[in-house]
């Protein structure tokens, strides 16, 4: 059974989310702020976290951006702010998705799923001596969710370790968005161009940090993996 922690300020919304994860069988954990949502996840270790982007002191950015330095647990942010600012953000701290307040629970739900899904079929049982994608220098480890450039490790988010994938099963091959959004990333239909762009700015920019770029810019087309 999944757990999920419900972190937001309002415990109203709190409920609401609760309720509709219950209902599905999700298991739940809530938190009314930031230190105590990084204090149940250390304790805790829940599969999903729902976090509030907007509370005060500790918000919910500074929150994903303390886990994602231990951990690649998938994040689906909650803002009662429709600004695009925000959003991609959000996004490029590690989130893996982003719903606005006010908001269906059978769309939050949906998106839960989701991640969870696509967390379970990457950890789903591989054919042994295929564990490994390799294109030049770099690497997938599809046990671990790992990349890595020559002998560097690069933490990947669930996303991001999606979207790679994608574009080595074809190396070469120019991806609109849309085939990303179809390849790596589930119900595709609420995902925007702007999100696929704020994860692979992110996965670039873990690349640049160690001197890489093997991800190419086709303008106004898409991406493709280039030359490794």
């Amino acid at each position: 059974m999944n757990c999920i922690l419900v972190v937001d300020d309002d415990p109203h919304i709190r409920e609401v989310v609760q309720f509709a994860l219950d209902k599905e069988g999700f298991d739940t954990l809530e938190a009314g702020d930031g230190a105590q949502a990084l204090e149940r996840f250390a304790a805790e270790r829940p599969d999903l976290i729902v976090l509030d982007i907007t509370m005060p002191e500790l918000d919910g950015t500074e929150v994903c951006r303390r886990i994602r330095q231990t951990s690649r647990t998938p994040i689906i942010f909650l803002s009662s702010r429709d600004d695009e600012i925000d959003r991609v953000l959000g996004l490029e701290l590690g989130g893996d998705d982003y719903i606005t307040k006010p908001f269906s629970p059978r769309e939050l739900v949906a998106r839960v799923k989701a991640v969870l899904r696509r967390l379970e079929d990457a950890k789903a049982p591989r054919d042994e001596g295929t564990a490994i994608m390799q294109h030049g220098r770099l690497s997938l480890n599809l046990d671990d969710f790992t990349g890595s450039w020559d002998d560097t490790q690069i933490v990947l988010t669930l996303t991001e370790f999606g979207i790679i994938r994608t574009l080595m099963q074809r190396p070469g091959k120019v991806y609109s968005r849309d085939d990303l959004m179809s390849s790596a990333y589930e119900l595709a239909r609420i995902v925007s161009d702007r999100t696929i762009d704020s994860h692979v700015r992110r996965v670039r920019k873990k690349f640049a940090d160690i001197g890489a770029d093997p991800v190419e810019t086709v303008h106004g087309i898409g991406y493709k993996l280039g030359d490794c």
